[in-house]
């Protein structure tokens, strides 16, 4: 199982959201910002501060996938 953050960056776009600006807005690290570009496990501290931020629900900026299933969607 892999987790994906597309759903996070297509809520940006219809934010119009950069992603620096998320880094701005939620205060999260550079580190959380490329991990989460990497589909990489993050904690659930900066994942709260971005639900708080952007005002949604965790399944709204990600999920749990089978591996490799992320991109393809």
């Amino acid at each position: 199982m892999a987790v994906c953050y597309d759903n996070l960056w297509k809520l940006l776009i219809d934010k119009k959201l950069k992603r620096t600006d998320l880094k701005q807005l939620c205060g999260i690290s550079s580190n959380v910002l490329v991990k989460l570009g990497k589909d990489e496990p993050v904690s659930i501290e900066p994942i709260e501060k971005i639900c708080l931020t952007l005002e949604c629900r965790i399944e709204d900026i990600m999920e749990i996938v089978s591996n490799d299933a992320c991109n393809e969607q």
